[in-house]
This record gives structure tokens, sequence and C-alpha cells, in this order.
């Protein structure tokens, strides 16, 4: 596979997030951007037909509407039971239920990011400053 080098300018706030992330993981920096990249662009012929209306949606919403999407974030509760889950996979393993939870927390983890992206690439296309959505969770 061809891989490309390029260069990434990063807020600090965001760098620092990826840093400590790969640091918990026991993973290189360039492993977790890597990771986050992939998961954040999935091929078309993975997405759900679901998600792919909802994205289709967006395009009607109002501005209002986009910033509150594009700034939306995965429940902090959620969040930590992925983390948790992924933590417990790495280090001891998980049990069959707990499996098909981390994979559900994942689909939900990747179709809000998805529509986040996508609200964003909308705004921005609408000539809306979207930088500052950088430094959000």
């Amino acid at each position: 596979m061809t891989a490309h080098a390029i260069t990434l300018h990063l807020p600090e706030t965001l760098y620092q997030r990826f840093r400590q992330r790969a640091k918990w993981s026991h993973r290189s920096l360039e492993t977790e951007l890597l990771d986050a990249v992939a998961s954040a662009v999935p091929a078309e012929s993975e997405l759900s037909p679901e998600l792919i209306k909802a994205i289709e949606a967006l395009e009607g919403l109002a501005d209002d509407d986009l910033w509150r999407l594009a700034r939306k974030a995965m429940s902090r509760e959620a969040s930590q039971e992925l983390e948790a889950l992924h933590f417990k996979q790495r280090n001891e393993g998980l049990s069959q239920d707990e499996d098909i939870a981390r994979v559900k927390l994942i689909q939900e983890y990747e179709w809000t990011m998805l529509i986040r992206a996508q609200a964003a690439r909308l705004l921005k296309d609408r000539g809306h400053d979207v930088s500052g959505l950088l430094s959000t969770q």
C-alpha cells in the first residue's frame, strides 16, 4: 500500500488530547491519528442507508441547526463506557455482551463524528469560519 506523508497543523488542545490517547493506549501518536482519520471517513459502501439519509438531510437544515450538530458530542457516560470497554478488551478481554455493547458504542461514536464533520463542511461551504470547532470536544 502506498503511503503519503502530510504536514498537519493541530491546535495545542487537540494535539495534547491525541498525545494523551496515544500514551494511554501504548501506541504512537501517528497510529492514534491514523485510526481517528480512518474511522471518520469510512468507504461509502460501509455507510448504512440510515446514515447516508441522515447526512443527506443535513443539506436542508438552517445554519443554527448545523452549528448545533457540528458541536454535538457523544454523551460523557457513553464515552466513558467505551473507553472502559477498550481498556478491558486490551487487558483481559470482553464477554460477548460486552463486545456487543462496545460495537454499538463505536457505531454511535462514528455516527456522531460523521454528522459533525458533514455539518461543519456544510457550514464552511456556506461561508462560515469553522476553525473554532477544532477546539471543542
